[in-house]
This record gives structure tokens, C-alpha cells and sequence, in this order.
């Protein structure tokens, strides 16, 4: 299969066969980083830029040790490294970057951002996080499926929490593309985007899968195969919002009694940081302000035999690095 230019903006853009070789490529490459064989002739001298206005450990980190696994030189500009949208416009900084380098990665804001600097690059430009799509760790995620529960068509998935933004939204587009049962498991104000469910409704047509949206936990955890969840506050809200997410969440958070309810096989997937203890400054914060020990999932969980978060966080890396070895 020939991807050979092509963007990697959101998973709407791709088709089913296209998702699944990325995700078998991945898989390939996993096996050779394993058995100590070297990739490095595959892009070796081109060079990516690497776009961070929101910083992110797992994405950096995989970018970079792909890239170099590749053969491929990076450059990061944080959020005080880049211009774009303040001195010098987006299509601008697009243009400039694509004179240099044979791909840019993005990560920050709105998607309108990500999709401006492709139309202008002329390079590959490929989507590190958005507010509205997160299509690199939707290939982690597949992978960490496929690898765990040995199939991805028919997998029942449940997503805990807020569902309208990049999390919610890309593992609807990724369930409904591959055939497998997504369901949204939280208060209606919380459930994803109507023109996107509706959107996602029409792609399941084709390919059997199924879109709920469920306010009852019970329901929407029964028989699941795969029970997700992510922070209830995202990067760059303000702390206001802790309270009043905490209190309509807290009915959502992933603990034993959820777990028990899906299969006895189930796998727990976060695409991490987690708030699954007081071990961090913010969730230190929030535990004394708040009296609370765990948010989104209980340390029980996160840290069971179920939990598959960090097999998840390295598949990041291989799987971005499939994106960047098809498309340079």
C-alpha cells in the first residue's frame, strides 16, 4: 500500500484497509526493534520538524526515538520555540518549514491549525494531538487491542468520562472505521460532538460496528472487552473546572465494581498522564482541596493485572514511527 506524501490529520481521512497496515507495519517494526535490526536506511538524512505548542512526554519521546530509529534527524520547537500564529502566520511557518524539512508534526490546539499548515507545507504533516483528534494514539491503541485480545472487529469498547473532545471523539472514528462497538459512558453533557456521532453512525453502516451513548454505568460496562478513560480536566482548561468535573464524573471513574461488570477477560487502556494517585503536584492539589485520592480511575485498577497503559505508552513509538516510514 502506497502512502507515500499523504497527511496524517485524523483517522476520517483514512480507509479501514489503510488504518489496519498502518497498524500491521507497526507491528513489523515492533518485531524488528526486538530482534536488535536496525532501520536506520529506511529515511536516513531527512529531517522533521517537530511543532509542540502543548507539551506532551509520550509524544515527544516517540517522535524523537522514531525518527531516529529511521535514520531521520528532528528538530522541537516548544511553545516559546515557534512563531506560528503570533510573528509569522500559519501558512507562513508551513511554507518555511517545508522548505526544510521532509515532514512537520504538530501538536497543540485547533484542528483547523493542523489542516491549514498541510494545505501550505507541501511536506507530510502529520497530527500530534488537536483539541478535536488524536489519530496517532489511536494506532497505539489498536495495536495494544490486537496484541492483547488477539482481534480488533467486534471489540466492545466503553469510554468513561468526557467524551466530547480529541479522546471521545478519535476512539469513535477508530471503533466505527474498524468494526468494533464504541459506547460513551457518561452524563449527556458530556457525550461527543452530534454531527460527528452522526458521521461515525454512516461509517458503521459499512463496517458492523455500532455507536452508544449511555448515561447508565451498568449498561455500558457490561461485557466490555476494553474499559478506557482519560483526565477529566485537559491541558490548557483552568483550574476552575476541577470541581465541577469532579463532581459529574465521579459516577464514571473506572474502579473494581466497573471491571467486574465487563468481561472477565477486559483490558483497562488510559492514554496517560493518570490521576490514579496523590504522586503528583497537581494530583496533590486536588486531593487536599477536594478530599479525594483517585480521579478518573482507582489505583486498584490502574494498577492490576487488567492494566495495559504502559504497553499502550510504548506502542506510541511504534506505531508513530509506522506513520512517519509510510509517508516520508
Amino acid at each position: 500500500m502506497n502512502l507515500k506524501g499523504r497527511n496524517f490529520l485524523k483517522l476520517l481521512d483514512y480507509t479501514p484497509e489503510e488504518i489496519l497496515y498502518l497498524v500491521d507495519l507497526a507491528a513489523e517494526l515492533k518485531e524488528k526493534k526486538k530482534q536488535g535490526i536496525l532501520t536506520l536506511d529506511m529515511h536516513k538524512g531527512k529531517n522533521v520538524a517537530l511543532i509542540f505548542e502543548k507539551t506532551s512526554t509520550r509524544t515527544r519521546c516517540s517522535f524523537e526515538v522514531a525518527a531516529h530509529d529511521l535514520g531521520i534527524g528532528t528538530t522541537y520547537l516548544d511553545p516559546s520555540g515557534s512563531q506560528i500564529g503570533k510573528k509569522e502566520s500559519i501558512a507562513d511557518t508551513a511554507r518555511v518549514l517545508g522548505s526544510m524539512y521532509e515532514g512537520i508534526e504538530y501538536r497543540g490546539f485547533g484542528q483547523e491549525i493542523v489542516e491549514e499548515l498541510a494545505k501550505y507545507a507541501g511536506v507530510p504533516v502529520w497530527n500530534g494531538l488537536t483539541n478535536e483528534f488524536h489519530p496517532t494514539q489511536m494506532l497505539a491503541d489498536v495495536l495494544t487491542i490486537k496484541e492483547k485480545l488477539g482481534r480488533i472487529k467486534g471489540v466492545k469498547l466503553t469510554y468513561m468520562g468526557d467524551a466530547r473532545y480529541n479522546m471521545g471523539n478519535s476512539l469513535m472514528v477508530v471503533c466505527a472505521k474498524l468494526g468494533m462497538h464504541f459506547t460513551a459512558c457518561t452524563t449527556k453533557k458530556y457525550f461527543p460532538d452530534a454531527a460527528l456521532v452522526k458521521e461515525c453512525e454512516e461509517i458503521a453502516k459499512e463496517t458492523g460496528a455500532t455507536i452508544t451513548l449511555t448515561e447508565d454505568v451498568e449498561a455500558g460496562t457490561r461485557g466490555a472487552d476494553v474499559i478506557y478513560t482519560d483526565v477529566w480536566v485537559s491541558m490548557g482548561e483552568p483550574d476552575s473546572i476541577w470541581e465541577e468535573r469532579i463532581r459529574e464524573l465521579s459516577p464514571y471513574q473506572v474502579n473494581s465494581k466497573v471491571m467486574e461488570n465487563a468481561r472477565p477477560e477486559a483490558i483497562f487502556m488510559h492514554c496517560l498522564p493518570a490521576f490514579h494517585d496523590l504522586k503528583t503536584k497537581i494530583g496533590k492539589e486536588m486531593g487536599e482541596k477536594f478530599g479525594i485520592t483517585e480521579m478518573e480511575v482507582t489505583d486498584e485498577v490502574f494498577e492490576s493485572s487488567q492494566s495495559v497503559v504502559f504497553e499502550e505508552a510504548e506502542n506510541r513509538m511504534h506505531t508513530i514511527k509506522a506513520v512517519m516510514a509510510a509517508t516520508l
